[in-house]
């Protein structure tokens, strides 16, 4: 049984049980099946700087495709995991090297699964402590960039019960605009002490994201379920876990649903193309969700490694 926080355990969103195979619905909305996963600096004429011998993770692209933001801990950061973003021109160039968010994104603790959002906002993870405000192991900010000012003084969001955040580790922030709700989709777990990771949904009301409820029918019993990454209608997630069924450790798993009111399909390990007998983690689709990015752990060239896959979208939305 793993541990919960009680305040989530009384407020589960409850989801009907349901059997549609996510690939009948990859069908319906046309989408290929996804490539063989490749290192995503040895393609594309990407640069080489994307993988390092070091902890590379947590990609993901801006929603215009111009910015790959991504965590490591590759000598040149401010301390621990810092968030770096390479840049590209068109959508169709190679990526740049990587540069070092500069403070006050970075600090000299960890900092990662970065989140852009459309209009330079950034929803991350810090270890931070600021003012003696700290909810638990790892919580959930958001920063606003400002084209001719940078980056603002990240906001911590609210800790438990008012808030998402909580004694434990927060990952994966995913955020949505789902028939005239803001979402914020989240994990939550921990290394110590030992609690299995589930996820789980926060709604801005009144300008603040509130407690945070388990997402019903994406969670696993004992498993670690982690880092969800939430397609931009709604419709598909995509999240990290170590279920029975997979291919080894940490794999990427799928579920979609045909409309933002029913219940998510029973998840679906993406198989070989992406999963190995290694760790896969914190995945994300790119705005059309023709790319899949997602760190490979151990890589072969670092402690971790970033991959990407793609599929294509045959009726053209």
């Amino acid at each position: 049984m793993k541990h919960r926080v009680a305040r989530r355990v009384a407020t589960t969103i409850v989801v009907g049980a349901v059997c549609v195979a996510i690939a009948s619905a990859a069908q319906a909305m046309q989408f290929t099946g996804w490539s063989d996963a490749q290192k995503i600096d040895t393609i594309n004429g990407n640069t080489s700087e994307l993988n390092t011998p070091f902890q590379d993770g947590c990609p993901i692209q801006s929603p215009d495709g111009l910015s790959l933001y991504m965590a490591s801990n590759r000598p040149g950061g401010l301390g621990g995991l810092d968030i770096w973003v390479a840049q590209r021109a068109n959508a169709d160039d190679a990526w740049g090297p990587p540069e070092d968010l500069p403070p006050p994104v970075n600090s000299a603790v960890d900092d990662f699964c970065p989140t852009p959002v459309r209009g330079n906002g950034l929803y991350f993870v810090s270890r931070r402590v600021v003012a003696g405000v700290t909810c638990g192991q790892g919580d959930i900010h958001f920063a606003q960039r400002n084209p001719a000012n940078g980056w603002s003084e990240p906001e911590h969001l609210a800790c438990a019960p008012d808030g998402p955040n909580t004694v434990y580790d927060e990952q994966g922030p995913s955020y949505v605009e789902i028939d005239g709700r803001e979402l914020l989709y989240l994990s939550t777990s921990s290394a110590s002490p030992a609690v299995a990771g589930d996820i789980y949904v926060s709604e801005r009301v009144d300008g603040a994201f509130g407690p945070s409820v388990a997402v019903a029918g994406l969670n696993d019993g004992s498993a670690n379920d982690i880092q969800p990454n939430v397609r931009k209608d709604g419709l598909e997630v995509v999240f990290s876990s170590n279920r029975s069924g997979g291919v080894g450790g940490q794999d990427i798993w799928a579920a979609t649903r045909g409309s933002t009111s029913d219940p998510w399909s029973a998840p679906v390990n993406l198989g070989s193309a992406i999963n190995t007998a290694l760790s896969e983690s914190r995945p994300s689709l790119s705005w059309r969700a023709e790319q899949l990015l997602f760190g490979r752990t151990p890589g072969p060239e670092g402690s971790g490694d970033i991959y990407v896959s793609t599929r294509k979208n045959d009726n053209g939305r």
